[in-house]
């Protein structure tokens, strides 16, 4: 396994396996699996429902804690400074654990700013030992890193070939923030396990258009957080540190961006009024 160092000082694997849409009653077999695979860094949420079954695996596994980086984050639900610290008390009784390698603020909305004062503070005391945030496009990062009392170690965002993040990126490396893909296959939108690019790229190396996009990843300095429910697919998504990719491969591959996303923009009025709408049907729960 490879590692990045934060800023602070902390080290994390720089592949790890993510959890999100995995059902709760698939979650701590599919856990288990990636631990027996050679996973040490398991990244799930609080929106996810399935941080039990995560901390069940772990817990299981017979794997010391300290050789397992445990990542969640904080829904918007929760945000707001008293809120977020007792969201993530329950986040940490829910992975039966005393304490988490990073917490990352889910999403750019609402009280942010108090959730993130929670962070800093849980940090202080040493209950976190790594803090940032999700989905803060470039605007949303420098105001936070500008002004909060320390600056975001890690933001989780989209990021595959076809959307390669590369302003937000520069922010980050300005900002000393470590750059963290969720969706590094895009889930397979714009046919990107079929592009013929990144085949003729996997077919040099004997590897899949998965593993090239991992790859790719990776050595830009980027951490990824690959999902499968199936052992095999771990396996192969985990067996990306045997191999490097060219000059020539990373900029046939940059060629490939975009510059949107395959999803939806934190920009849009629209999408902002459907995670408002996703916190209200949540408090009537």
């Amino acid at each position: 396994m490879e590692y990045v160092t934060l800023y602070n000082g902390v080290q994390m694997p720089v592949l790890g396996y993510g959890v999100y849409q995995i059902p709760a009653d698939e979650c701590e077999r599919c856990v288990l699996d990636a631990l027996d695979v050679g996973y040490r860094s398991i990244d799930t949420a609080q929106a996810y429902g399935n941080e039990g079954e995560v901390g069940s695996a772990i817990q299981k596994s017979g794997i010391p804690r300290d050789e397992i980086f445990i990542t969640t984050k904080v829904w918007i639900e929760h945000y707001g400074y008293r809120e977020a610290m007792a969201s993530v008390i329950d986040s940490m009784e829910k992975l039966k654990t005393d304490y988490l390698d990073l917490v990352l603020l889910h999403q750019p909305f609402g009280d942010f700013c108090g959730a993130y004062r929670a962070l800093e503070d849980m940090y202080r005391e040493g209950t976190l030992k790594a803090i940032g945030v999700s989905n803060f496009y470039p605007d949303r990062l420098v105001d936070i890193a500008s002004f909060a009392r320390m600056g975001p170690m890690v933001n989780q965002v989209e990021s595959h070939p076809l959307n390669q993040q590369i302003i937000a990126k520069q922010y980050m490396d300005r900002y000393g923030v470590q750059m963290e893909a969720w969706a590094p296959f895009g889930e397979g939108r714009g046919g990107l396990f079929d592009n013929p690019v990144l085949q003729a790229i996997g077919s040099k190396y004997g590897r899949t258009s998965a593993q090239v996009m991992l790859r790719w990843n990776i050595q830009r300095g980027v951490i990824v957080i690959p999902k499968s429910t199936h052992k095999e697919r771990m396996q192969e998504n985990f067996n990306v540190f045997d191999f490097s990719l060219t000059d020539g491969d990373m900029s046939a591959i940059a060629a490939l961006d975009t510059g949107k996303s395959s999803f939806f923009s934190h920009y849009d009025p629209a999408v902002v009024e459907w995670f408002v709408k996703m916190v209200e049907e949540g408090k009537k729960k």
